[in-house]
């Protein structure tokens, strides 16, 4: 897989742009083609490590699967790049090799051609068994026969005002749907708590999150319409968080192309999704370029956190914090409720961290110019401060908060130095 990533070349202008947060053509673009790319490489593996007694029904579904592609290559793509296919097929590799555990789940590639083959609207016959009475169907929803056993499918099986078909929600505004039915919409029951994925949710559920996400959307456009339209184009699912959930967000790299994201009022949902797409940016850009050879020891100091982060961890926090920091300037710009506040004590955090992560010696020479124009950035905020002396009392605010962190970790103090 890193040999076919590696084709992929960076140049410093798009590097720098994506550094920035600021949403770019060249950066979008590089983004999608590396999750395409990864994808089909991982489908690759999963194809060339599946045992031999399963070859001739995985030869069946990719042959439907090729079949599709011929008809309509725009619907194939959009099933093999859904975001759940991701975490279907890492799971399902993780399996094939490994001498102990659960069977890998080869079926699940009938499920994805027949989704292909159905919205290429082919004619086809392909037989599959359901689980527990359901059969999911990738981008498209779920069927529930009445009958066990396996299901026959045919073009004409897929109607959506049928009792027996349960389609998958779509979120009004684009192409992002509200997934609560995919199986693999995010990894298994070892997950911690706060990242498990929301049961199938009721109707007033499906309209309380339309509500949501159309709020948020709205918000976006009006402050910041080019991360609204970054974020539809980069995000193609949203999985609802289980309640009681303590994490309001969260991007999962198998998942590419989704968020999971507990229920929350517009204005923090806007923001949640601003933060997330940036994880998923920086996790493209990082399948392709080595910014540091840090090990991932948690030991620094990260002002949006009680616990001491590894290298990795507090450059992803500091990136999506710098977007949001942008976010906010923007929005207090036009006016919302609060918003200096907010910008000026994110902007604070992220210029508290850049010090360290600049001169890390682990950083690599992409590294230093990513983490230069980050810097470039967060500096050119300066532009537009907010009124009065929000910004001194925001740093002031993160050195106490330093000094109480280094208290409470003696041991890691040199960390959260400068």
């Amino acid at each position: 897989m890193t040999a076919a990533l590696a084709a992929f070349t960076v140049s410093s202008r798009t590097l720098r742009a994506l550094a920035s947060t600021e949403p770019s053509p060249d950066g979008t673009r590089l983004v999608r083609d590396v999750r395409r790319s990864k994808r089909l490489v991982l489908l690759r593996a999963v194809l060339d490590a599946a045992p031999c007694g399963s070859s001739g029904q995985t030869a069946d579904h990719w042959a439907l699967l090729e079949e599709a592609e011929r008809h309509d290559p725009a619907a194939v793509r959009d099933v093999l790049h859904y975001p759940a296919t991701g975490v279907w097929a890492e799971e399902t590799l993780r399996r094939l090799h490994a001498p102990f555990g659960p069977p890998p789940d080869l079926a699940h590639l009938g499920a994805l051609a027949a989704a292909a083959a159905l919205r290429a609207r082919i004619p086809f016959t392909h037989t599959l068994r359901p689980v527990h009475g359901r059969l999911v169907l990738p981008t498209l929803g779920l069927l529930r026969p009445d009958r066990p056993g396996p299901l026959v499918l045919t073009e004409r099986s897929w109607d959506p005002e049928d009792p027996a078909t349960l389609p998958l929600h779509a979120l009004p505004g684009g192409r992002t749907a509200l997934d609560d039915l995919d199986p693999y919409r995010a990894p298994g029951p070892a997950q911690p708590a706060p990242l498990r994925p929301a049961r199938r949710l009721t109707p007033k559920g499906h309209k309380r999150w339309d509500t949501q996400w159309s709020g948020a959307l709205t918000l976006l456009q009006r402050y910041d319409t080019v991360r609204a339209e970054e974020t539809v184009q980069l995000l193609r699912s949203l999985v609802p968080l289980a309640g009681g959930s303590r994490s309001s967000g969260a991007t999962l790299p198998a998942a590419a192309g989704s968020v999971l994201a507990r229920a929350q009022a517009p204005p923090a949902l806007a923001a949640t999704l601003v933060h997330e797409v940036q994880h998923g940016k920086l996790t493209a850009l990082a399948d392709v370029l080595t910014l540091h050879t840090a090990d991932a020891a948690p030991r620094h100091w990260a002002p949006w956190r009680s616990d001491p982060r590894p290298l990795e961890g507090l450059l992803h926090g500091a990136y999506a914090h710098l977007a949001l920091a942008g976010y906010w300037q923007r929005a207090a710009l036009y006016g919302a409720r609060g918003a200096w506040a907010q910008h000026a004590r994110i902007r604070a955090q992220v210029a508290a961290v850049l010090p360290a992560l600049r001169a890390h010696d682990r950083l690599t020479s992409a590294g230093r110019e990513f983490t230069d124009a980050m810097a470039s950035a967060e500096r050119a905020m300066d532009e537009l401060p907010p009124p009065g002396d929000q910004h001194t009392a925001a740093r002031r605010a993160v050195d106490r908060e330093r000094r109480a962190w280094c208290e409470a970790h003696p041991e890691l103090a040199p960390f959260a130095q400068v």
